[in-house]
């Protein structure tokens, strides 16, 4: 799909969305919800799921792998190594997410916004759909420049796939989900808001980490985004690469021409496979090969260009 196409149907995407939420915000008497109440169910759903989703489904996936014999120190070691990066990309989080909700998003919302939207049910399913579309895009484009790879390589480093994984992060996946979140916040959101639809978007993605799930019924399938089709975006396989970056909705890849159905065995990694559980070098591979990349290239331009163009670009 040419880029003039890809951008005409995203602006379209946000536009119905938003033009939806402004229209019945304005033209139905609909019930405003306390912040307090909307704060708790997020608080439900997205921080609490860890423990009574999430950890839980990761022992039964050990045990799985007792079962089938492929419990071994390798995916011990890989999967500590994948809560240490969390570990580390968390404090870089909450140290970039302070400033961009106490500052910046906040400027942005009283200064740069549209129309201030009520909190209720339609605005919060409409802050979701955004969120969820801002996180294929967020996705797509850490894909698919140099320096967003450079810090995403570290999720798809890992030769496993199970929930630990889900929680694989590298020193700038911070950074890049405050960029396509902005816009979000100038058509009229709340900043909190989006930073609660961005998480619940982000636990959406977690669950689906994980080889116990098949392939769910075909409604399903061609709607969400399902543990087949992330299993597919994890391949190393060519015809995996750069496939089905959807959070929530696959609906997204299908529109986009990202989509890719899982038909051949998937086979977890990177094309250029790190062979370590180091934690310490899974979180910081991915920059090191940046850098030793932009030694190799010559010239202020070319340089900058590394940055933007795809991973696996190299001037002539």
């Amino acid at each position: 799909m040419s880029n003039t196409k890809l951008l005409i149907y995203s602006l379209l995407i946000i536009g119905v969305i938003t033009g939806s939420v402004h229209a019945a915000a304005n033209f139905f008497n609909l019930t405003d919800l306390f912040s307090e109440s909307v704060d708790y169910w997020f608080y439900i759903v997205n921080d609490l799921s860890l423990i009574y989703i999430i950890i839980p489904f990761f022992f039964i996936e050990i045990i799985r792998y007792g079962v089938i014999k492929k419990l071994g120190k390798e995916i011990v070691l890989d999967s500590i190594a994948n809560v240490i990066t969390f570990g580390a990309f968390t404090i870089i989080e909450y140290s970039l997410g302070l400033l961009a909700i106490t500052k910046v998003y906040y400027w942005i919302h009283y200064n740069l916004s549209l129309e201030h939207l009520p909190l209720n049910i339609v605005t919060i399913f409409g802050a979701i759909l955004l969120a969820d579309f801002a996180y294929y895009w967020d996705h797509r484009t850490m894909h698919r420049i140099g320096i967003g790879w450079a810090t995403h390589t570290v999720h798809h480093s890992s030769e496993h796939f199970n929930m630990s994984v889900a929680y694989r992060f590298g020193p700038l996946d911070a950074i890049f989900p405050i960029i396509f979140s902005l816009p979000i916040v100038m058509l009229g959101f709340d900043p909190l808001l989006v930073l609660a639809a961005e998480i619940f978007v982000q636990v959406f993605q977690t669950l689906l980490h994980t080889e116990i799930i098949g392939k769910l019924p075909k409604p399903i399938e061609n709607i969400f985004n399902t543990p087949s089709h992330h299993r597919v975006h994890h391949g190393s396989n060519r015809q995996y690469w750069d496939k089905n970056y959807a959070g929530i909705l696959i609906i997204w890849d299908r529109m986009l021409g990202t989509f890719e159905p899982e038909v051949e065995k998937v086979r977890y990694g990177i094309s250029e496979p790190l062979n370590s559980v180091n934690p310490v070098k899974v979180f910081l591979h991915g920059l090191s090969r940046f850098y030793r990349k932009l030694g190799n290239v010559s010239g202020f331009k070319n340089k900058i260009l590394v940055f933007i163009k795809p991973p696996d670009w190299m001037p002539k």
